[in-house]
């Protein structure tokens, strides 16, 4: 049911004024955008928007994704009047110590918000995650019919567009032709620095009719012709739609309005009095609710508890196959006894690692219906594809191999999307290339989100393609990202685990750190003890009291238990510890980690900035590492040249 003139404005306002309240309150924060895009909003949320504020979790909900998420006043205000547990309390406290509202919107901390923001143009590609993710689980879903076709609707900002992950992202959208995504671009022309015409005077609808949008311009302050557009819109049904709204930043306020000074801090009271002053609105009333605009968000529950209540009906009515795709992809998450079913069969040989991952990958794919991915234009490669899957591409998304082109940033955060949508997807590329999807990485991290990163080629001994290509500090720099589990396995039983890590955890995400040459099948001196390798560290050989302690990760396991052998040749002992996960190994409690390393001199191999292995050395330990950049030879060649043979590393040791 459409509101009367007077509700929609009235409901307006009162977004706009909690949102300006809030921020001033707080002394921090961006009311202008709220201001702006208030009346967007409410016609989303209250003419198409299929939510259920008593189930946030509903499968077949639609989205809504504020990737400008420093608008989050706007978002938090909506929620509370849609009737989410987000109380006026809770926007009083905006940006408070342990509040429900912080300053950007958060996944998983305040109730109705779908994706974390404010890195902007990221919430651009989880949108586009969300829509292909839709598009995926209703090629699998079905009672004859799709039951999950559920829509996202994103609201971006030019800084959004400005950044080159919306681009990769909204690119590949139009690939695809996800014509379940509603995105509208707020054209308020303003940034921190100035008016956009300093930065950005692109045509950004001519940019998007050429990655194959449909695209409609409108005044974002007319709620007949935004509602035209938005209808239009939804009705698409071969391509992705933009919305390109222009829009004043800080409406209403009488010196701030269309300034920059409306972005990125409190308006004043003075200045907010005056804005409520020109909307009719009581001026020194604080966090005030209009009826009106409770009524109208009421009326919109209704409608949305009876498409709910049907859909609750068809889903009880599945049976065979529709039953079992839907526990399948939105039952229970975790996979048991993972490690020890992908060791069964397991031939231990000599490879790459990047070789023994694929296989085991081809055995997870098996046991695990959500998983999906690609790569960024490097399959063959990486070894990802998932064999006897179909590729997902226009029209046909039953499949499960991405090709995500070489985006990738853009294939980081629609991963992301992925995963915030019942996926475990995953993602491939060259380990030297995980700094061009880092923020997205980050943000998995921090929305506790279980995507999985293959990353191969994984050090210098890559060989001749040189240092452009020669991972040095990517390690270290992955290792530093809180949440973020690195697996970077030795051989085929390690590369098991590595898989089988990344699919157990469900509360971040995982890298798989993997090598483009064959490294030697290691020898145990203990045999094959799966529950040690899943602590992160375990013995490969040697004895407690051993002269050396050498711990090593992937490739450089080997190199240690050369150089064990070798420093036995010369009167020397060496315990050799495999460190395939420093995050666990770390998460040990003291007494396991010096049971691990024993009481000899401890020693790092590790072909890559030695960083992260300094704290465990201590300062008599040694560290085998690489602190220079690579270069362009043979991998055997590089290894002499840079000390990673048994020679180099002796010559270190014994001088």
């Amino acid at each position: 049911m459409e509101p009367s003139a007077n509700a929609f404005e009235q409901t307006v306002h009162t977004i706009q004024f909690l949102s300006a309240d809030a921020v001033q309150k707080a002394n921090n924060g961006h009311p202008g955008t709220p201001m702006a895009l208030a009346g967007i909003t409410v016609d989303v949320f209250t003419r198409h928007l299929r939510y259920n504020p008593e189930d946030p979790a509903w499968p077949n909900r639609d989205r809504f994704v504020l990737s400008c998420g420093h608008a989050s006043m706007l978002l938090y205000s909506t929620l509370h009047l849609a009737g989410y547990d987000l109380s006026l309390d809770d926007l009083v406290n905006f940006r408070q110590w342990g509040s429900k509202t912080p300053g950007h919107p958060e996944v998983g901390h305040t109730p109705g918000v779908e994706t974390t923001t404010g890195p902007l143009g990221q919430g651009v590609g989880n949108a586009v995650g969300m829509a292909l993710a839709s598009k995926l689980q209703g090629a699998r879903i079905s009672d004859g019919a799709p039951l999950i076709d559920y829509r996202v609707f994103a609201l971006c900002s030019d800084g959004d567009l400005m950044e080159g992950v919306a681009a990769e992202a909204a690119s590949l959208a139009g690939q695809l032709k996800l014509d379940n995504l509603v995105m509208v671009y707020d054209d308020n022309k303003i940034t921190i620095d100035g008016d956009t015409s300093i930065t950005f005077t692109e045509d950004v609808g001519a940019r998007f009719e050429a990655y194959g949008w449909f695209v409609q311009h409108a005044d974002g302050h007319n709620p007949e012709q935004f509602r035209a557009a938005l209808d239009a819109a939804v009705a698409e049904r071969a391509r992705p739609s933009l919305i390109v709204a222009r829009t004043h930043i800080g409406i209403g306020a009488p010196t701030k309005q269309d300034t920059p000074d409306a972005h990125g801090a409190p308006l004043g009271e003075s200045e907010i009095q005056g804005a409520k002053k020109n909307a009719g609105w009581p001026e020194n009333e604080h966090f005030r609710i209009a009826p009106e605009a409770l009524e109208v968000f009421a009326a919109r529950k209704v409608e949305n508890l009876e498409l709910y209540a049907a859909w609750q009906a068809r889903v009880s009515k599945l049976s065979g196959e529709g039953k079992e795709a839907f526990a399948a992809f939105l039952g229970e998450r975790k996979a048991e006894d993972l490690l020890r079913k992908l060791c069964e069969g397991l031939e231990a040989k000599a490879d790459a690692t990047r070789s023994i991952a694929a296989k085991v990958e081809q055995q997870v794919a098996a046991l695990c219906p959500r998983l999906v991915g690609g790569s960024a234009d490097l399959a063959g490669s990486c070894k990802t594809t998932i064999k006897g899957a179909a590729d997902v591409g226009p029209g046909a998304f039953s499949g499960r191999n991405m090709h995500f082109g070489i985006r990738e940033h853009g294939m980081g955060s629609i991963m992301n999307g992925l995963a915030l949508s019942g996926f475990v997807p995953f993602g491939s590329t060259f380990l030297i290339f995980s700094d061009y999807m880092r923020p997205s990485i980050r943000l998995a991290g921090l929305m506790e989100q279980q995507a999985i990163y293959v990353f191969t080629h994984d050090s210098v001994l890559l060989g001749e393609d040189g240092p452009t290509h020669q991972p040095i500090e990517q390690l270290a720099a992955l290792r530093l990202i809180p949440n973020l589990h690195v697996v970077r396995p030795a051989d085929a039983y390690e590369c098991a685990f590595a898989w089988a890590h990344a699919m157990q955890r469900t509360s971040g995400p995982t890298a798989i750190v993997l090598s483009r040459q064959k490294v030697p099948e290691l020898a145990r001196d203990g045999g094959l003890d799966l529950q040690a390798i899943a602590r992160g560290a375990y013995v490969v050989s040697g004895d407690a009291n051993a002269d050396f302690c050498l711990m090593a990760s992937g490739s450089e396991v080997g190199l240690a238990v050369d150089v064990a052998k070798a420093l036995g040749e010369q009167g020397k002992t060496a315990r050799v510890v495999s460190v395939p996960c420093l995050e666990l190994f770390e998460a040990l409690d003291v007494s396991a980690r010096k049971s691990l390393l024993g009481s000899g001199k401890r020693v790092s191999l590790e072909a890559g900035r030695a960083l992260p292995w300094k704290h465990l050395v201590g300062e008599d330990g040694v560290c085998i590492s690489l602190e220079h950049f690579g270069a362009s030879a043979p991998d055997k060649e590089l290894a002499k040249q840079f000390g990673l043979t048994v020679d180099g590393v002796l010559k270190k040791l014994l001088g």
